[in-house]
């Protein structure tokens, strides 16, 4: 199983400043990728550049094994994009749009659009300018899946969600994803949400691929390490680079290990041989995005 996304050194410069910088994104396919990172991070411009919506200042792309300025109709029958700043014709009902959309998509399944139709609950005789933001998402989401495309596309989709809606939309897309086997790639700040999603997990700081591996690999080498100093003891200026966000309140030291294993605690003993440490705990996916931000926010200062 290949990679149905691939970037090469991509780059995408405004005004001489990068927003994208040479960034290289392999995202597997059947996986479901969180693509993740604080605002401007290149989140956003990434995916548009995925999508032929904006043009690389260099390097190249690659979307379902075909460079991204090739891409045409062929491939965008393939793959479902919803974004938050989407624009819809909102005079229009759901079944129209349905209507409008269906002939530009030779694999469109009625059963199938009927089946979420149900599944998302929405109505048949209210114009989308008048629905709920979350039933225009369902209402977007539902006229990308109906063709079953091999690569879906979300842009911050949980944006102004109610709970409940953002349960069915995770639900709704685990199950399709599940049974279709497809790949979903997921730009998102809601980490609860995208957690309960993912399986693979990329993070972006200023327009450069700081990670990118399998969630489950990631949340095993991250740990939140506390300890007690005895008295006297000092922290020395230098210290690993695996260490993040390192804090000091009194006797207490804390810090997020970022390769923890079996070396883990002979380097803290070097450093600290008296200590009495803490049982390492292991982190949510949005504990570690909170240490991914702040390291890279202060590493930049």
């Amino acid at each position: 199983m290949g990679n149905i996304i691939q970037t090469n050194d991509l780059v995408k410069n405004y005004r001489g400043k990068p927003a994208v910088d040479q960034l290289n994104l392999e995202v597997p396919e059947g996986s479901i990728y969180a693509y993740l990172g604080p605002n401007g991070a290149g989140k956003t411009t990434t995916i548009k550049l995925l999508m032929n919506i904006i043009f690389p200042t260099a390097g190249s792309a690659e979307v379902l094994g075909i460079p991204t300025h090739k891409i045409g109709p062929e491939q965008f029958q393939q793959i479902g994009y919803v974004s938050e700043n989407q624009k819809i014709p909102g005079w229009m009902t759901l079944p129209q749009l349905l209507h409008f959309c269906k002939p530009m998509y030779p694999t469109w399944d009625d059963d199938f659009c009927q089946r979420l139709m149900t599944q998302f609950d929405l109505p048949n005789d209210v114009k989308l300018k008048s629905m709920s933001r979350g039933m225009k998402v369902k209402a977007m989401l539902l006229s990308s899946l109906a063709y079953r495309p091999k690569l879906l596309v979300l842009d911050e989709p949980f944006s102004g969600l109610d709970p409940l809606v953002r349960d069915e939309f995770i639900r709704g897309i685990l199950e399709l994803t599940e049974t279709e086997g497809w790949t979903v790639f997921i730009s998102s700040h809601d980490i609860d949400e995208v957690e309960r999603l993912a399986d693979w997990v990329g993070f972006i700081d200023k327009g450069k691929l700081q990670l990118s591996e399998a969630k489950e690999s990631l949340q095993e080498r991250f740990r939140q390490v506390e300890v007690t100093l005895p008295d006297g003891a000092e922290i020395p200026k230098e210290l690993p680079k695996e260490w993040l966000v390192p804090e000091r309140a009194g006797h207490a030291f804390r810090y997020v290990e970022s390769r923890y294993g079996e070396a883990s605690e002979e380097r803290f003993r070097s450093i600290f041989p008296q200590a009495e440490i803490v049982e390492p705990q292991a982190l949510s996916l949005r504990d570690i995005y909170l240490a991914l931000a702040r390291h890279f926010r202060g590493v930049a200062q």
